[in-house]
């Protein structure tokens, strides 16, 4: 089985630092759902890991979450992919949850979920704390310039081997070459 991680906002869909707090706000990234589709078309198993702290903050409660989560697999089966699952963290960002990137928490629910070892698994973020996820289980990092990406790459301290694309599309073009 062939499994691709992707975290959701800057590489999905467009980011707000205000939260995407309604379906009408989720505005999917130019060329993300197609890259999705070619992901799912290539045999890959599309699962997002997304932290939702807006769910701890108050801002949106569970059934607006998955009002946009349902707009999301629409919109990509739409294109002609598929996402297979959805894992998420509602927990505020000063939480000690395992599951809140950068801890690895929801990416091992994910392996025992698919009963896969998450070695050399692509994992596709914007942000330092997806990529520090990713390496924590020994999946391959990957950095879109999306959403936080560019400000991401100008940071030290990438983990090693983290490879870097300029949006979902472009990744998903070399992953399903």
């Amino acid at each position: 089985m062939k499994l691709v991680i992707l975290d959701r906002d800057g590489v999905i869909n467009h980011d707000s630092a205000q939260f995407i707090k309604s379906p009408e706000e989720w505005r999917p990234i130019t060329g993300s759902l197609e890259a999705i589709a070619r992901l799912s078309q290539g045999g890959y198993r599309v699962v997002v890991a997304t932290n939702q702290s807006g769910i701890g903050r108050g801002l949106f409660d569970m059934d607006t979450l998955n009002a946009i989560h349902g707009k999301m697999i629409r919109e990509a089966a739409l294109a002609g992919g598929r996402i297979d699952a959805i894992f998420f963290c509602p927990h505020a960002a000063d939480s000690t949850c395992e599951c809140r990137k950068p801890r690895p928490g929801m990416l091992r629910e994910i392996a025992g979920r698919y009963n896969a070892a998450l070695k050399g698994v692509p994992a596709i973020g914007d942000s330092l704390r997806d990529l520090q996820a990713a390496a924590a289980v020994d999946a391959q990092p990957i950095l879109v310039l999306t959403g936080k990406g560019r400000m991401t790459h100008e940071q030290q301290g990438l983990p090693p081997g983290t490879q870097v694309y300029a949006d979902l599309a472009a990744a998903a073009a070399h992953l399903a070459a």
